[in-house]
């Protein structure tokens, strides 16, 4: 008993690092996608470093989760391959002990990480991205940092429109400015053009541009709005002072945005998805309540028809033409009163058509929400529950390639990864536009690699063949 259990405790040993290693690569994988993806979101913007520290750690929930399930199977084939490798199988199965009893703790630490990982994906996972939204919207909508770029306009500061010609970027001095002053209480509508120039920020909300050698061509409307005064002057030296209040960075209540799927807990999207059926229900009791009968014709209607026919001194014989074919139609004996039924019928139909239309849009619509709903909450589960997943499939690959080396499992991992993430995210597009269920969607490649992970394991333990199996059954 003591051989078995220092055998496990080893093995679990031998799980740890390549499990840190493995996790903390995929994240610093994660971390660089992230910011190649969103780097020009953040530079040129003048905001805090705190708080792009606080958008990469918020991003670093939904890495955590994805992370941690390929680590286990990269740990797995590495561990096992390594035991394999040292013939330590062949000693465990010479003492007539089953290779199940050095799986199962493996199997039971992945069952303790997967129940954290749901834990952390229902408590955690939602507030970090719900900050993160919150943190993305505040940068989207705020104005871009002063950033001038040669030979191109600059219209970052209102009430002004930059060019300019040449930056020396060593000592920041502008070259050839054009600065296009706009109207407004203060200041007349001006034209400043200067050989040199350079920016200085006196404080942290105002910013300096000292112009030299230049001139300023002002328009103003001192009397009349319909003359304009043109001054021009020439200057040696000039000084512009812009407020840059309005480019501050600014911090929103996140708790003030709505939530989204990815925002929110299991136990707040169940109530949604409550909600959301109580309300398909009562479209579908709207939509059998709905009911067409063949209308009458008023005399009011009948009259003013009667005048119509009048009026256009219709003959006796243009109006037998306008007999319909169709019986209950046909056996009414007025002319009019069957152009009229025909009328209001033809009315019926189309506004009981656009009633049937807006309730399907409206089931759909609510369809569709309750499946995006259910995805999410089951990604909750099918991911963590990939930990078991790949400890069932890993254990037994990693004992049969008898490699303990991180290139073979990385190559392993990699095929296993690839069309795991493919299946999954497919499937939950397919789930979003109402192809398939939600748990098919999130739980087919789970069940298919959980089925191969049960057989490859009974094989080694118990020595399964699947020809063996179908032999004795036929």
């Amino acid at each position: 008993m003591k051989f078995i259990n220092s055998i496990q405790l080893d093995l679990l040993k031998k799980h740890v690092g390549p499990f840190l290693f493995c996790f903390l690569t995929i994240m610093f994988l994660l971390l660089m996608q992230f910011l190649i993806l969103h780097i020009d979101k953040l530079i040129g913007k003048d905001i805090p470093f705190s708080v792009i520290l606080e958008l990469i750690l918020t991003n670093l929930a939904y890495m955590v989760v994805l992370a941690a399930p390929m680590a286990v199977l990269v740990a797995t084939l590495m561990a096992f391959g390594k035991f394999s490798e040292l013939n330590e199988l062949t000693a465990l199965r010479a003492s007539g002990v089953n290779p199940f009893k050095v799986i199962a703790p493996v199997l039971v630490s992945s069952l303790i990480l997967f129940i954290s990982l749901v834990w952390f994906s229902n408590n955690v996972l939602p507030e970090a991205n719900h900050k993160a939204r919150s943190l993305f919207i505040d940068i989207r909508i705020k104005k871009p940092g002063f950033d001038l770029q040669p030979n191109s306009f600059y219209y970052g500061i209102d009430g002004y429109t930059f060019l300019v010609e040449d930056i020396d970027s060593k000592t920041d001095s502008l070259y050839g400015v054009v600065l296009f002053q706009e109207v407004n209480s203060d200041r007349d509508r001006a034209i400043i053009k200067a050989d040199k120039g350079y920016l200085i920020s006196e404080q942290s909300n105002t910013l300096s541009l000292y112009l030299y050698d230049g001139t300023l061509q002002s328009y103003s409307r001192p009397n009349s709005r319909t003359r304009t005064l043109i001054e021009k002057s020439n200057f040696k030296q000039h000084r512009i002072t812009f407020d840059l209040a309005d480019l501050a960075f600014e911090r929103s209540d996140p708790n003030r945005r709505n939530r989204s799927d990815r925002t929110m807990n299991i136990q707040s999207m169940l109530v949604l998805v409550d909600s959301l059926g109580s309300e398909k229900v009562n479209q579908f009791k709207k939509a059998s309540n709905l009911n067409f009968t063949l209308p009458k014709a008023s005399e009011d209607q009948i009259q003013n028809e009667k005048q119509k026919l009048v009026s256009n001194i219709l003959s006796d014989s243009s109006l037998s033409k306008t007999t319909s074919h169709y019986l209950i139609i046909y056996n009414q004996k007025s002319i009019i009163k069957q152009e009229l039924i025909l009328k209001n019928t033809i009315s019926d139909l189309n506004n009981y058509k656009a009633a049937l239309e807006n309730t399907t849009t409206n089931i759909t619509w609510r369809t569709k929400s309750i499946n995006k709903y259910l995805v999410e909450i089951h990604k909750k589960f099918s991911i963590p529950f990939a930990c078991l997943v790949f400890v069932l499939v890993g254990a037994p690959l990693g004992i049969m390639t008898r490699k303990g080396n991180f290139g073979v499992a990385a190559i392993i991992s990699a095929v296993i990864l690839t069309f795991y993430w493919i299946a999954l995210i497919q499937g939950e597009k397919l789930a979003d536009r109402l192809f398939i269920s939600p748990f098919i969607g999130m739980w087919s490649f789970n069940i298919v690699l959980g089925v191969l992970g049960i057989y490859l394991t009974l094989r080694l333990t118990h020595g399964l063949k699947l020809g063996k199996l179908f032999s004795k059954n036929a």
